[in-house]
């Protein structure tokens, strides 16, 4: 009798076993079903895409980006020396970061795109070496008056990221970059654990220590790190370039988007770095028509991709050369009055995913767009579903 029940248990347990073998087996080779209650517990953690949203161009950017983007982030508000918000760039004028934000101006993009489940960033920005160097004489008040300043705009706009956009032009000092350290560690601290915060860091800096932001030690206390990976050539560059070339560092270009990620990822891991890709390009006047050809002085300004798209359909003349190093495109034309040449250079839709394919390979955070309302129609179509 006994060996009759532990031969019946026996077949009760093998068959449960075979059932949930079954079950587990189909729900695994339905991962992507949306039905599938296993996909959503095994599908890969989501990607940040950042959108920078400069007050420039808040009239120039689509109704919605939620296809395209995690996070929108408000560029800008002024931090001053001391360590407040800049409300003023002279008596009587209002900053104008300041004024689009606190007249409402925003209110509308800022409301919809979180409705759509889209998170907010707030960037806070100095490019002022004078105003940086005083408030980093004192990071922890700095810090405290700061977070003072912003924890009530925080609170009215839901706010769950801020974004620190410090750029010092002359070179820093080891003490000067230990006191940036504090003062984001310190930002980070007085915020709390619901809000996070991410630094902006241009590509030099993760290769020369002679730059304001460590970002050894900044990677240590900051939430992310946001790799610049654009202006390698800018109106002030001798030659005409790629504003982010892909690789070809030490062959035909000065340094790149692959050696500048690298260099990073020594420092911290891939799960902290953002890279941000440029949605714009820069056109200069030269007296050759090879690439790389000397820049007349002066001649430079920046173009949208949109500007782009335009300049190709209204020249009949014009053509655009994709260059498998740059993954950038380029387009040079003579002007019929000067007989100069002008040279464009600019990323396009197969830049994007290009760059799109490299954080995905390196694994790296996310990725980050300067900036929305720069954009044509194609370019940003590649991010479409790389978050998720």
């Amino acid at each position: 009798m006994l060996q009759k029940l532990l031969i019946i248990w026996a077949g009760i347990l093998a068959g449960v076993f075979l059932a949930y073998f079954l079950v587990t087996k189909t729900n695994v080779l339905n991962i992507g079903n949306k039905n599938s209650s296993v996909a959503d517990v095994f599908k890969p953690p989501q990607k940040i895409v950042v959108g920078f949203l400069p007050f420039w161009l808040i009239d120039k950017t689509q109704s919605d980006y939620s296809k395209y983007i995690t996070t929108l982030s408000y560029f800008n508000l002024t931090i001053d020396s001391d360590g407040t918000i800049q409300k003023y760039t002279s008596p009587g004028e209002s900053d104008p970061g300041w004024l689009a934000l606190s007249s409402g101006k925003v209110d509308s993009f800022l409301s919809s795109e979180k409705s759509k489940g889209v998170n907010l960033s707030l960037t806070i920005f100095s490019g002022d070496d004078k105003k940086i160097d005083n408030f980093l004489n004192t990071p922890d008040q700095s810090a405290q008056n700061l977070v003072s300043e912003i924890s009530p705009i925080i609170s009215q706009y839901g706010f769950t990221d801020i974004n620190l956009d410090i750029e010092k032009v002359s070179d820093a000092s080891p003490s000067a970059r230990t006191q940036f350290t504090e003062f984001v560690k310190n930002v980070k601290s007085s915020l709390g654990k619901n809000i996070s915060v991410t630094v902006d860091i241009a590509p030099i800096a993760f290769v020369k220590n002679a730059n304001l932001a460590d970002p050894k030690s900044l990677s240590q206390v900051a939430d992310y790190i946001v790799l610049m990976d654009y202006d390698f050539h800018n109106p002030g560059s001798f030659v005409t370039g790629p504003v982010s070339p892909q690789s070809g560092a030490g062959v035909v270009s000065e340094f790149d988007t692959e050696s500048a990620v690298q260099a990073a990822l020594t420092m911290m891991p891939s799960s902290k770095l953002i890279l941000a890709v440029p949605l714009y390009g820069y056109s200069w006047e030269t007296i050759n028509p090879s690439p790389r050809s000397a820049t007349l002085p002066g001649s430079a300004f920046s173009i949208s991709s949109k500007d782009v798209t335009d300049l190709l359909s209204g020249c009949a003349t014009c053509s655009a050369q994709f260059d498998a190093t740059d993954q950038e495109s380029h387009i040079i034309y003579k002007d019929a009055d000067t007989g100069t040449y002008h040279q464009v250079f600019y990323p396009d839709q197969k830049s994007t995913q290009m760059k799109v394919d490299f954080a995905k390979t390196e694994n790296l955070a996310g990725m980050a767009l300067w900036a929305l309302g720069y954009e044509d129609s194609a370019i940003l179509q590649p991010l479409a579903g790389y978050s998720h």
